[in-house]
């Protein structure tokens, strides 16, 4: 589960460190059991809400469901989250 805290301090932190490779390093130290991945948002599907935005970022959440990882928007069954980097 991905509460809103979390997703919170995630967004602190990617916006503390932008939305890339350290960013990434800075979350998995400190949320070892969450998956992080980073993309460009242009990647994502633009029919799904971010779950924050941030300047320059989106996260997006990471479902576990089933046998599959896929993007959600429910946060009972997140177990990631996906920084997605905003071009200018």
């Amino acid at each position: 589960m991905i509460d809103e805290t979390l997703l919170r301090e995630a967004a602190a932190t990617v916006a503390a460190n932008g939305p890339g490779d350290a960013a990434l390093d800075a979350l998995r130290r400190r949320w070892p059991d969450v998956r992080f991945t980073v993309c460009a948002d242009d990647d994502v599907p633009a029919r799904l809400a971010p779950a924050w935005s941030g300047v320059r970022f989106n996260l997006y959440l990471i479902g576990g469901g089933e046998h599959c990882l896929a993007l959600t928007r429910d946060h009972d069954t997140a177990i990631g989250i996906v920084v997605a980097t905003v071009a200018d």
